[in-house]
């Protein structure tokens, strides 16, 4: 039995178990509501969990880790900056988005509740929105099956096409099969799975290499800057890492898992949940890449794979220093962070297609059978084309994935955050501050640059188009100011 083999074994098995989960989510499928939210039936513990989960991608695994790995800890302000971002999108969006879409024809996913929330009878929004996470989501897919790829490719010496099908189709079933129920419930196993991988990892290291004095003397033989959170930093450069956190407020699948709770109030318990794990497992992520270099300047004879490519940093303190068997269970958890996003993203462009373009303007009577399989046949049409784009995993196309994080938060952070917590608001502000976001994003990173994260101008400037707009012709309608009021009681009765 080679080294390989009871990783292999692992990973087949927890693979098994997922698609195992999305046929017992089928059973408990009956509507499109069901497939696209779960019924509004999720509690606080897989809330919380799902919502962790499907934003941390390989990139907490991989990404973050080779970083640190490279230059130390100056590279953990982006972690702070998810911190923060992911708190004040739970403590002033989560709880209020669930009641506003229920309240607003009870939508199931973000143009539908922006098409009711402003009484939208041109339905504009519902196609610029829908368009925005259709272009956006579909080159993230990609993304996330180029991630998987890359992992079965090296861990198990397949070639790039067959690691490409290998890694795709898992997520692919059981998000074809089950829906959101089969996602939050397999993310929920999967969070797990990340927590424990990143808190026994760099425990393990430490005690490779000594202990916590040796660990951090090795450190600073190699270079004591490691230490400096200012290494090489400026302050456009800090506030750039820090902005992400931005990206929160408009994230559709992390949205979506706010309007899947069962109520309002399983907020605050989903709350304290999800940042208790989310703070864990950003902790054990900058600590794998950070004891990493004291093991490796330790074991230099060790070190090629991960000179060649700092990424792998985890991958090999697992390989190395782990039972093949716990070894196989922790490279899963690379998996499992990057099937938790992918089937997320998947599930979310189905919604976009089924919901606003199929029902909305083609069949709008469908049964709710019928709105179901259209949802299962648009996970198949996107995943193909995900798998088309990362085909060829150079394509210039997947470059655009480093800013559509900066898109979605640009476009609809600032539409989120203010339609949830002011009743002036109008269609035409919604409109003019998406496309204003969304456009500004764009020129930014590609035009003027300036070493600013293009979320900063891109958030500023689509919150002003809001206010603007919303402020120039006719104000919120009887109807709209009278939900919204409606909501925000029920909101603040449940706090």
């Amino acid at each position: 039995m080679t080294a390989s083999t009871p990783m292999l074994i692992t990973f087949v098995v927890y693979i098994a178990a997922m698609v195992l989960i999305g046929l017992v989510a089928y059973l408990r499928t009956k509507n499109l509501s069901d497939y696209i939210l779960g019924g509004r039936s999720i509690g606080s513990f897989v809330t919380a969990l799902s919502a962790g989960a499907s934003d941390m991608s390989g990139w907490l695994l991989m990404g973050l880790p080779g970083a640190i790995f490279i230059a130390g800890i100056s590279e953990s302000w982006i972690a702070i900056g998810l911190i923060a971002g992911a708190y004040l999108n739970w403590l002033f969006v989560a709880g209020r988005l669930r009641v506003q879409t229920e309240h607003n024809g009870n939508a199931l996913t973000l143009p539908d509740y922006f098409t009711t929330r402003f009484e939208d009878n041109s339905r504009i929004l519902r196609i610029f929105s829908a368009l925005v996470i259709l272009v956006f989501f579909t080159i993230y897919c990609a993304s996330g099956v180029v991630a998987g790829a890359r992992l079965f490719e090296s861990t198990f010496g397949m070639s790039y096409e067959t690691a490409l099908w290998a890694g795709a189709a898992a997520t692919i079933a059981y998000t074809f099969i089950g829906g959101f129920l089969a996602v939050s419930w397999t993310d929920t196993v999967q969070a797990t799975l990340m927590i424990f991988a990143l808190i026994l990892t760099p425990v393990v290291v430490m005690l490779a290499t000594g202990g916590v004095d040796p660990t951090f003397m090795a450190i600073e033989a190699v270079d004591p800057s490691h230490f400096d959170m200012l290494k090489g930093a400026t302050f456009v450069g800090v506030i750039s890492l820090m902005a992400w956190g931005l990206g929160y407020f408009g994230q559709p699948h992390i949205l979506a898992r706010f309007m899947a709770a069962e109520s309002v109030k399983a907020i605050p318990a989903a709350r304290r949940i999800s940042m208790t794990w989310m703070i864990l497992c950003l902790g054990g992520a900058v600590a794998v890449g950070f004891f990493g270099i004291a093991y490796f300047s330790a074991h230099p004879e060790l070190a090629g794979a991960v000179k060649e490519n700092p990424e792998r940093v985890f991958i090999e303190l697992a390989k190395l220093l782990f039972n093949p068997w716990i070894a196989g269970v922790l490279l899963s958890a690379i998996l499992a962070a990057v099937m938790s996003t992918l089937s997320c993203q998947l599930l979310v462009c189905s919604s976009a297609l089924t919901e606003d373009f199929y029902k909305a303007f083609l069949r709008k009577n469908a049964s709710q059978n019928e709105l179901v399989w259209v949802g299962r046949a648009m996970v198949l049409l996107v995943a193909v084309v995900a798998i088309a784009l990362a085909s060829n995993p150079e394509n210039r196309v997947l470059g655009l994935v480093s800013y559509a994080w900066a898109g979605f938060g640009a476009a609809f952070g600032p539409v989120v955050i203010l339609s949830v917590l002011w009743k002036g608001m109008t269609r035409n502000g919604a409109l003019a501050g998406m496309v204003v976001g969304a456009v500004t994003v764009v020129v930014w990173k590609n035009w003027i640059g300036l070493g600013l994260y293009e979320i900063i101008p891109g958030f500023i400037l689509a919150t002003l188009a809001i206010v603007l707009f919303s402020r120039i012709g006719s104000g919120p309608s009887q109807g709209m100011a009278q939900r919204f009021d409606k909501a925000e009681q029920e909101y603040r009765d449940a706090q």
